[in-house]
């Protein structure tokens, strides 16, 4: 049988492909199918063409599985966009992509305006929209029988600019263009993961759709003819009412939404049956051992952990029975092959530190940018997604932090991850971020950006409270020389903390002669 949402709006058209988990709006598989064809008939209408580009500016809404499975069909590229992004860094985005259409929605305007001026020629739609750039009216003008030119499309993603400029992602071509050939990450769902495959799936997807996990997941389940359950945005509790309402089997997360999750009052975590629950991924960033130990210990051994990125050069796996023996690892590579490599390339022996490659023989490619490209590769053809790690003696993963996010002080090297999971831990902080900022004697120092739980608790008693806690885990040059407590962090929804923001305005107050 064909896996693929034409097969189930053929088979099973009545049988919901998305739910809103808080309107609760639905669109069957067969609606699906009729407004995907209408989508490639009207991409097809704009000049857009298999190969060509097109950019979404959207907030989670059902459209969204429209023009994903609508540019499969019309073999055109995909680029999602940050909803946090500013005016010029989304103008900047669609012109490296030389997309050709931008489909947004009215959440939008504010920022859209800045987007006209430096695009004055970019074709728009717009969600909700008014007259000839009205996207609903746009799409019901075209026919729901497919383009005669049929072909997958591909998803460009951008980089998150966590460390610079954001980089698109081009994926290697297709292997088979057909729109219903299978794709790597099915197997991965099915044989690595255990997603069922007979359509009973109900997936959970808690994160911004313009992220490559949820996007990737949640694409997946529909070629296993599941449901998935998009949340408008991710409230813990809100997410533990659905998992109940809607029965939900898998879902997909972060490390943050877990520490959210564990915040929450002990009553409001016993409040709701999650007995549907079967499988839950996450992945993004490195969990604190403790608190992912909370969370089995919750949920139960549900709790699967993968390592991987936008760029699908390769992947770990590990499930909870056998996380609990390694506790910390991501697992074991399940697709490419691993390498750990030192400064000078060579290979490093088992528990050595180092940067993490994966051997593939299908690699992507940084959008018009081959320094990127050659600065990712090792001389041996293998790639890396700028990760620090080692491998233990059965060939288990653990990461050590981004190379990026590596702080030097007094020479020494210390990485930001161990004490960001320590604090983490505490139950006073709802969020941590650990930088270096400029130190005259140091070259860097240590500095820990805090949210706590109660804005009001910040202040010398919670610093050295905070103090006295790291301290016996902590060698002292490790120990942040300044904690700077905030209501928020600027984190992405996908988990991703924009260290790059902190760091800039610790530089800029260094240059100005303030004191850091």
């Amino acid at each position: 049988m064909t896996m693929h949402p034409i097969a189930y709006a053929a088979t099973r058209p009545d049988h919901p492909a998305v739910i809103m988990a808080g309107s609760r709006e639905q669109m069957t598989y067969g609606e699906m199918d009729a407004n995907s064809n209408r989508f490639a008939h009207l991409l097809r209408s704009n000049g857009l063409g298999a190969g060509d580009a097109f950019a979404l500016l959207l907030e989670n809404r059902i459209e969204y599985y429209t023009l994903i499975w609508g540019s499969q069909r019309a073999g055109t590229m995909l680029v999602p966009i940050s909803t946090r992004l500013t005016a010029p860094e989304i103008a900047y985005i669609i012109s490296d992509a030389e997309a050709k259409l931008l489909i947004t929605s009215t959440a939008f305007a504010e920022v859209l305006a800045g987007v006209r001026a430096e695009l004055p020629d970019l074709k728009i739609l717009i969600a909700d929209g008014e007259g000839a750039e009205n996207f609903g009216d746009a799409l019901a003008a075209q026919p729901g029988d497919p383009i005669p030119d049929q072909s997958a499309g591909a998803v460009m993603l951008y980089s998150s600019g966590t460390t610079g400029r954001p980089k698109g992602i081009r994926p290697a071509p297709p292997e088979d263009p057909a729109v219903d050939a299978p794709v790597a990450l099915m197997g991965l769902a099915v044989m690595g993961a255990g997603m069922p495959t007979d359509g009973s799936m109900v997936y959970l997807s808690p994160a911004p759709l313009y992220h490559a996990a949820p996007i990737g997941w949640s694409s997946v389940v529909h070629r296993l003819g599941g449901t998935v359950v998009m949340m408008e945005k991710f409230e813990p509790e809100t997410a533990l009412q659905a998992i109940e309402k809607y029965k939900v089997t898998d879902s997909q997360w972060v490390p943050t939404h877990f520490v959210r999750f564990l915040k929450l009052d002990p009553e409001i975590r016993t409040r709701y049956d999650l007995s549907s629950h079967q499988r839950a991924l996450h992945a993004a960033a490195p969990c604190p051992v403790p608190i992912k130990q909370d969370m089995i210990e919750w949920w139960g051994p549900i709790i699967n952990e993968y390592y991987a990125g936008s760029e699908g050069i390769g992947m770990t796996l590990v499930k909870s029975p056998e996380w609990l023996t390694h506790p910390g690892t991501v697992g074991t590579a399940i697709y490419g092959k691993l390498h750990i490599c030192g400064p000078d390339g060579e290979e490093v022996p088992a528990g050595t530190d180092g940067v993490v490659y994966f051997e593939n023989e299908i690699l992507p490619t940084y959008h018009n940018d081959p320094a990127k490209t050659a600065d990712a590769m090792h001389p041996k053809g293998w790639m890396t997604l700028g990760d620090i790690g080692h491998v233990d003696e059965e060939g288990y993963l653990f990461l050590t932090d981004r190379k990026s996010h590596m702080i030097i002080s007094g020479g020494v090297n210390i990485y930001p991850q161990e004490i960001e999971n320590l604090l983490a831990t505490h139950e006073k902080v709802m969020d941590a971020a650990v930088i270096g900022a400029p130190c005259p004697d140091l070259g860097e120092k240590v500095v820990a950006v805090v949210q706590p739980m109660d804005m009001a608790e910040a202040g010398e008693a919670l610093e050295q409270e905070l103090r006295d806690y790291l301290a016996p885990n902590l060698a002292r040059i490790k120990m942040p020389k300044l904690f700077d407590f905030r209501p928020d962090l600027p984190r992405e929804a996908n988990g991703k903390l924009y260290k790059r923001e902190l760091r800039d305005e610790f530089e800029a107050k260094a240059r100005a002669g303030e004191a850091v």
